[in-house]
């Protein structure tokens, strides 16, 4: 995921410091060869040699030492950087840099780099809305300089409220999103993903195996790329997407209702839940309770959110899913004309790799000009930018694949 990438990881004083150690481990796990450089408060916290070990880097935390008998530390390294990630960045180090105050390793290392800054602010959430921090975040924001917004809760200090650094795991999804190419900025795309669940009474429920991995990965993907993004899914096990707006739901009418609620502003429709057909025609209030050796169950069609789609949708992109266990091109074929999309990924379930609960896809494209592209098992992030790639396509962005 991020092979071949060089990262700097600044750390300054914190209690929060702890949280990059998990940081580092991320993005070491994701193949980026990463440089700590710690201030002289962070070794407080944790020390150099913790993440040494896990870096396989010297760490830097003099402003005089070389790294090599020819290369200056600080420049070396703000030469060598992909991505400059600060986490935890205190209120001291975040006034510094917007003052242009280069007085140790590290605030003279981001001085000097050309490449992209991120910070994740930490620190008391009165430091955190003073107006004198405001400005400087302000400012570092105006001259480009990214930010990992923190989390709100129960602060090291005991205030409760803004200020807490974010989870190591958000701060790696901006650290992915600050090195993807933003080609889908402008485009609003509303994405359905998940199982509907349709209640018998208050225990029971109709759904299906869904487990709404490829939907979110289309949302994470969409949004690393600079889309403003509208998740909206049925009930799933999957966190939700950082910086995505997310609509839960449970039941078809639900997922309708949300759907339409969010159409209009939407430029790209993808549409990968894999919603109930039916639904009973009446739900018990009270728990049907276990008598005859038979149940008869009387079911009712759910609408159709995607052929209501097809029937409104104008300029907008139209992308919907097939998942088949028989005929796969003339299933998904039908679907493409009746439902009026631009675009079908059809996909044979019961090939091993392809079906649902798994991390991996194998499709085939379908499109309304007859082409059929036809895709090899793939990681469904993987799949999501592709599925993008088209989507763009067809929208004349001239965005055809990645590059």
């Amino acid at each position: 995921m991020l092979k071949g990438k060089e990262i700097i990881l600044g750390v300054t004083g914190g209690i929060a410091a702890y949280k990059a150690v998990e940081l580092l481990r991320l993005l070491t796990k994701a193949g980026a060869n990463v440089h700590v450089i710690m201030t002289d408060a962070a070794t407080e916290f944790v020390t150099p040699l913790t993440f040494q070990t896990l870096s396989m880097n010297p760490v830097s935390t003099s402003l005089f030492n070389l790294i090599s008998e020819r290369e200056i530390g600080h420049i070396s390294l703000a030469d060598r950087a992909d991505l400059f990630v600060i986490a935890p960045a205190t209120a001291n180090v975040i006034g510094k840099l917007a003052n242009g105050i280069a007085d140790d390793m590290l605030t003279t290392t981001v001085m000097a780099t050309k490449a992209p800054v991120l910070i994740a602010p930490a620190m008391n959430v009165n430091m955190y809305q003073n107006p004198l921090y405001r400005e400087n975040e302000a400012k570092l924001k105006g001259h480009g300089y990214l930010f990992v917004e923190p989390a709100r809760g129960m602060l090291a200090c005991g205030w409760e409220g803004e200020g807490k650094l974010q989870e190591p795991q958000v701060i790696f999804e901006e650290v992915l999103a600050a090195l993807t190419a933003k080609d889908l900025v402008g485009e609003n795309i509303l994405i359905t993903a998940g199982p509907t669940r349709e209640e018998l009474d208050p225990v029971r429920y109709i759904s299906n195996h869904s487990s709404g991995k490829m939907g979110y990965a289309i949302a994470v993907a969409a949004r690393r790329r600079g889309a403003r993004v509208t998740l909206v899914t049925g009930p799933t096990c999957l966190a939700e997407p950082f910086g995505v707006e997310t609509v839960q739901v449970v039941s078809a009418l639900e997922m309708r209702q949300a759907v339409m609620d969010k159409v209009s502003g939407s430029t790209i429709i993808i549409k990968a839940a894999a919603v109930a057909d039916y639904r009973p025609a009446s739900r018990a209030d009270l728990k049907i309770k276990k008598s005859a050796e038979c149940l008869t169950l009387e079911l009712e069609k759910n609408p159709d959110i995607l052929g209501e789609l097809g029937a409104i949708k104008g300029e907008k992109i139209l992308v919907g899913f097939a998942a088949e266990t028989e005929d796969l091109i003339g299933n998904a074929g039908k679907k493409l004309t009746e439902k009026n999309l631009d675009m079908v990924v059809a996909n044979d379930i019961s090939l091993e790799g392809a079906g649902f609960n798994v991390d991996t896809n194998i499709v085939k494209l379908l499109f309304r000009d007859g082409k059929v592209e036809d895709l090899p098992l793939m990681g469904k992030l993987e799949l999501a930018h592709i599925i993008l790639d088209r989507a763009a396509g067809l929208r004349g962005t001239g965005i055809k694949e990645r590059g």
